[in-house]
């Protein structure tokens, strides 16, 4: 605070300063280490960015100030890029405010100032003081009751749209906000590429911010370093994991496939994100088994009927092919892909005689076996040409009655 204090009081001064001086033509001057430097020539530049720099000189040294924009305003020189003033002496030594000084200087930054009080007819006119330093940091050349006036402008042109401090504050509160949404704890999942995308938005709406606006308490540069290179977080990875994993243990019939793949798409995000030390994660992801074999809508993890793990040993039918392989697993005639699966996760049981209807080889409980009631007259597997003796909609081998 009392550095900000200091250079609002130096800021003022110079205004007053600076209204007592007039000049009848364009003019760059200043006190140059206590000492009146004045320019020979100068001349303002608008880059493809906007960002004006105004140039200062004899036919030995330049002086050059650069602001982020074409406002109104005064710009802090010492703490971002986009802000400098730069003195360039006789022997082709760049003095610059964004050296910064040798610690045996100084350990703090000496903050200057360029003050732009007005645009007239493409010319500038503010003020500015400066403390530079060469790239060792040990030697500097500083400037105070620094004055330009009516600077033309020689290269480029003032922009339609003028970006300032305020734009880019605006710019970074509504990043911030897809940012923090792209976490939200109200998603099921943390997407990756949504997370990236709207970090990097912020990450780069934040920079811009502290190149229009400056970050004289660093605070800007401290939430920018926070995002880590916006790469994706580990505690993300894993509360993905834990969700998917949660979903896994909790499917059904009908879902779990697309729930192991969603499983396993999230540990081995985890493993990229997080690493794997002791192989903990690979392991489940070897032993998953996310597989319908048989493609008859019943995943292999359901068809261990006698619970051993080994799935060559279950045959139910009887007709030497393993359930995981056999699209029939009861051998009715109807494949178990047309028989009624589930409900709601519930599993099927037409007769209620407690054997589910692919696994009931008399579906309808009439005691003739479903094989025998014409339940696929054309011999398809698929029972929608069932036969239909009362007319009634219900296949036979379905109706008890």
């Amino acid at each position: 605070m009392k550095r900000i204090a200091i250079l609002l009081i130096t800021v003022l001064s110079l205004v007053s300063c600076g209204d007592e001086v007039e000049f009848n033509s364009p003019a760059f001057q200043g006190n140059r280490e206590y000492g009146l430097w004045r320019a020979e020539f100068t001349s303002a530049t608008i880059d493809e960015n906007g960002f004006l720099t105004i140039t200062a000189g004899n036919n030995v040294e330049t002086v050059t100030l650069k602001i982020p924009t074409v406002a109104v305003g005064t710009y802090v020189l010492g703490d971002v890029d986009s802000m400098e003033g730069r003195y360039v002496d006789a022997n082709g030594t760049v003095y610059s405010t964004n050296n910064r000084p040798d610690p045996s200087v100084s350990i703090y930054p000496e903050y200057g100032f360029v003050k732009l009080d007005e645009i007239n007819n493409n010319t500038f006119t503010g003020t500015f003081q400066f403390l530079a330093f060469d790239e060792s940091g040990l030697n500097s050349i500083g400037y105070n009751e620094g004055i330009f006036f009516r600077v033309p402008l020689t290269s480029g042109a003032i922009p339609a749209v003028v970006i300032t401090c305020d734009d880019t504050e605006g710019v970074s509160q509504l990043a911030r906000s897809a940012y923090l949404a792209s976490f939200s704890p109200s998603l099921e999942y943390i997407d990756r590429i949504a997370y990236e995308s709207a970090c990097n938005e912020y990450r780069n709406a934040l920079i811009d911010q502290q190149n229009y606006c400056g970050d004289f308490d660093g605070e800007l540069q401290q939430a920018i370093d926070e995002l880590d290179s916006c790469n994706f977080r580990c505690t993300f990875a894993t509360q993905n994991r834990n969700t998917a994993q949660m979903t896994f243990e909790a499917a059904t019939i009908s879902n779990y496939v697309d729930s192991c793949e969603n499983y396993r798409f999230y540990l081995e995000q985890q493993i990229e994100i997080c690493g794997d030390e002791t192989g903990e994660i690979q392991i489940i992801i070897d032993e998953l088994d996310c597989n319908d074999d048989d493609a008859d809508g019943v995943p292999n993890n359901f068809e261990d009927f006698n619970g051993d793990g080994s799935l060559d040993n279950d045959d139910l039918d009887l007709d030497g092919i393993p359930n995981y392989l056999d699209d029939d697993d009861d051998g009715d005639g109807v494949l178990t892909i047309y028989e009624a699966l589930e409900t709601d996760g519930n599993l099927i049981d037409t007769d209620g005689d407690g054997d589910v209807d692919y696994l009931d080889n008399d579906d309808d409980g009439d005691t003739l076996l479903t094989i025998n009631e014409d339940a696929d007259p054309n011999m398809d597997g698929n029972p929608s040409d069932a036969l239909d003796t009362d007319g009634d909609g219900i296949p036979d081998y379905l109706d008890n009655m």
